[in-house]
């Protein structure tokens, strides 16, 4: 019994004090400059299979109201995405500055599609199915008048959440922002997201690892800038219409965090990095020890209920508990009293899942893509 409670209370203990820490740290403001830097923004559009979506992207970047460089980068897509976009293009040329179309001759995943842009001047990186609010890149331009700030990620308003996928992008906006306002956060969304190439470089980048936004992030804070989270820069994004598709999309995303912050293990305590060794340490404590822990202490509840006849009820409670959020959660059927214990118990089984595969020597870091969403999208 004790060390059931202790594994749990040690799983459990990052995010109630990571929660607690952020509702202090929002109280510092954050807010955007007035001023405009007016810097050229170069917009990196990697791309794979975009066909059904490609013109749909184009119009909706060239509709902003700041005029950008494009650079698109196909990773050996295997459909018309080139010719589409080149027709596009063509068909519309004072939509954009410059263009640049890169073809990759195989496909490695969007990372290598990323480090082939590094050395443009300044860098809006965003998904062929994610789609701007007007504003965007103005808000960023008044952004970066920060010399301080190296980065910048969005907020996503997604079209097709199942209700575990809701709560959970919910609770990581919270810690996000929380995070940027005591110093910088590790992750941002890649969907759009800015930075200041110039400040990263390839090397800072591992082509064979996903999660290249949390890369940039993180490479952008150590090597002085800070990488916020702008709660009010929004885009719009399709999520898979499964639960096994989104299932599918956390574990990729979740090994490519579970990487990144074991790469990143001597910044944890590293006096060089100021607050945000704090901020690392508690998200490798969440991402890659509370699950072992939780899993732990699962087992141990497990064989006590199967060898001991006498039961403790308020800790048989707690457990039917923990197993309802849970499931509850995992079926899309979450509600007040148990979503954010859910939420919670069901981001670790994906978390665990990610390090079981990983350790199995499976690699998720070329993305999938899904018919479902790029139907959606082009309806």
């Amino acid at each position: 019994m004790v060390g059931e409670l202790a594994l749990a209370g040690l799983s459990l203990a990052p995010f109630a004090l990571h929660r607690f820490n952020v509702a202090r740290w929002s109280k510092i403001p954050l807010e955007i400059p007035a001023q405009n830097s007016n810097l050229q923004i170069t917009i990196l559009l990697p791309v794979w299979n975009e066909a059904l979506v490609i013109e749909k992207k184009l119009a909706d970047l060239a509709a902003q109201e700041v005029k950008c460089d494009l650079v698109i980068v196909d990773s050996a897509s295997d459909d018309n995405t080139v010719k589409i976009a080149e027709s596009w293009l063509a068909d519309f040329p004072e939509s954009f500055k410059f263009t640049k179309i890169i073809k990759m001759p195989t496909r490695l995943g969007k990372t290598p599609a990323v480090i082939l842009a590094l050395d443009q001047m300044k860098i809006v990186m965003t998904d062929a199915d994610a789609f701007l609010s007007q504003g965007s890149l103005e808000r960023i331009q008044h952004w970066f008048s920060d010399a301080t700030i190296g980065a910048v990620g969005g907020t996503p308003q997604r079209v097709g959440d199942l209700e575990s996928e809701k709560s959970h992008r919910d609770i990581y906006t919270i810690l996000r922002s929380g995070e940027s306002s005591f110093d910088s956060t590790p992750f941002l969304e890649g969907s759009l997201m800015a930075w200041r190439a110039g400040k990263i470089s390839s090397s800072d980048l591992y082509p064979t690892a996903n999660a290249d936004d949390a890369q940039i992030a993180t490479a952008i804070r150590l090597n002085g800038l800070r990488a916020i989270h702008d709660s009010e820069l929004f885009f719009t994004d399709y999520m898979p219409t499964t639960g096994k598709g989104q299932r599918r999309q956390k574990v990729r995303r979740a090994q490519g965090l579970i990487r990144l912050l074991a790469r990143k293990r001597k910044f944890w305590f590293s006096s060089r990095v100021g607050r945000f060794g704090k901020i690392l340490r508690m998200n490798a404590w969440m991402h890659i020890f509370s699950p072992f822990l939780m899993f732990g202490a699962t087992i141990m509840a497990i064989l006590r209920n199967i060898s001991f006849t006498e039961e403790l009820a308020w800790l048989s409670l707690l457990e039917m508990y923990c197993l309802a959020a849970w499931l509850l959660v995992r079926s899309q059927k979450g509600f007040t009293g148990v979503k954010t214990a859910g939420t919670i118990l069901f981001g670790m089984e994906n978390l665990f899942i990610a390090m079981f595969t990983t350790a199995r020597g499976k690699s998720l870091h070329i993305w999938d893509q899904h018919s479902d969403v790029r139907e959606e999208i082009s309806k």
